[in-house]
């Protein structure tokens, strides 16, 4: 019994081993009809990675020495800029770029770098804004940047702070060394302010940042604070003035044409009158010397042709009536009453 019963189950262990084995094969190949598309999409997918890596690896480094270039500009931007003759000159340039924006360049109404002669003190701005009605607005555009740009270079917060609260400062006393010179005594025709040039945006909201009342002092000291755009907009402002200003005199002078015009058409028609007078006055010499013919000659002469004394001549025509059609106090139908005979004596 034991033996059967060994027997069998070595029997029963055999045949369930086999058909483990067969069940495994039939798995194996059911999950290798599963997995191998799945292996051949990670693999593709793993290409495309490894192709994105490459791409992003040479734009990465294509961008950092574009990031160098530019880091390197910058600092070439800010070393030049270091340099008060180089930021002045940059200033000027900067402003001379506005006007020509603002299209005043083409008006020629802005004069730059005109000395002005101030008792002993001789004052230099950058630009003298014409203005019609010979007025002139002073721009200054030397405003000092050195701490800005100092800030512009540090990457320490507190420093920077410091930097741009001394940026501040230092517009703040720009500010009033331009209300001290007093460019409006200098120029008679300028009204009580004077426009501090700032080259850009960034350098005047900065400033304000850091100092708020900057507006406010400055208008203290007649001296406006101006950007680029609101310099453009300044400027526009007075070009339309020009504009204007070129159409008053375009009207006037208008008006001067036309009230010459009208003295010359009153002349021309005075001797124009003058011409019907005279031709009156030839017109009724003309009628007494035919009535004079007709009552004392011609009556005469025909007694001749009664007598039967002919000639080769022929008959003595009468003489013509003609009518200018003068009017005797202002002489206006001369030119029709002349025409109007002319066609009579053809």
């Amino acid at each position: 019994m034991t033996q059967t019963l060994r027997d069998c189950t070595g029997e029963f262990l055999k045949l369930a081993e086999e058909r483990f084995k067969r069940l495994q094969g039939d798995a194996a190949g059911d999950l290798s009809e599963l997995v191998n598309p799945l292996k051949d999409t990670l693999q593709r997918f793993e290409q495309q990675v490894n192709r994105v890596e490459v791409d992003r690896a040479g734009a990465y480094q294509s961008l950092t020495t574009e990031v160098r270039k530019l880091e390197q500009e910058a600092r070439k931007l800010s070393t030049a800029l270091s340099s008060p003759t180089a930021r002045g000159r940059w200033g000027e340039i900067q402003l001379r770029r506005v006007v020509e924006i603002a299209g005043m360049i083409e008006n020629c109404d802005f004069s730059e770098q005109a000395t002005i002669q101030g008792g002993d003190s001789r004052f230099r701005p950058d630009l003298i804004i014409r203005l019609p009605n010979d007025k002139q607005i002073v721009v200054d555009s030397k405003v000092p940047l050195t701490a800005y740009l100092a800030a512009c270079e540090t990457s320490d917060e507190a420093v920077r702070s410091a930097k741009l609260a001394e940026h501040a400062r230092q517009i703040r006393g720009h500010l009033k060394s331009l209300g001290t010179k007093a460019y409006a005594n200098q120029l008679p025709c300028s009204p009580e302010f004077v426009v501090a040039f700032l080259p850009g945006e960034i350098f005047f909201s900065a400033a304000l940042q850091a100092d708020p009342d900057l507006l406010e002092y400055g208008v203290e000291n007649n001296v406006i604070l101006a950007t680029p755009t609101t310099l453009i907009a300044l400027l526009k402002a007075v070009a339309h003035g020009w504009n204007q200003e070129k159409v008053a005199r375009g009207a006037q002078e208008i008006r001067k044409l036309g009230a010459e015009l009208y003295e010359r058409i009153a002349t021309f028609s005075s001797h124009y009158q003058q011409v019907g007078k005279s031709l009156q006055n030839a017109q009724n010499a003309y009628d007494k010397g035919r009535q004079s013919m007709e009552s004392r000659l011609l009556v005469t002469a025909r007694k001749f042709e009664e007598l039967g004394v002919a000639t080769s001549a022929g008959a003595i025509p009468e003489a013509l009536s003609l009518d200018f059609g003068v009017d005797d106090e202002s002489g206006s139908d001369a030119g029709r009453g002349g025409e109007n005979a002319i066609a009579r004596g053809a």
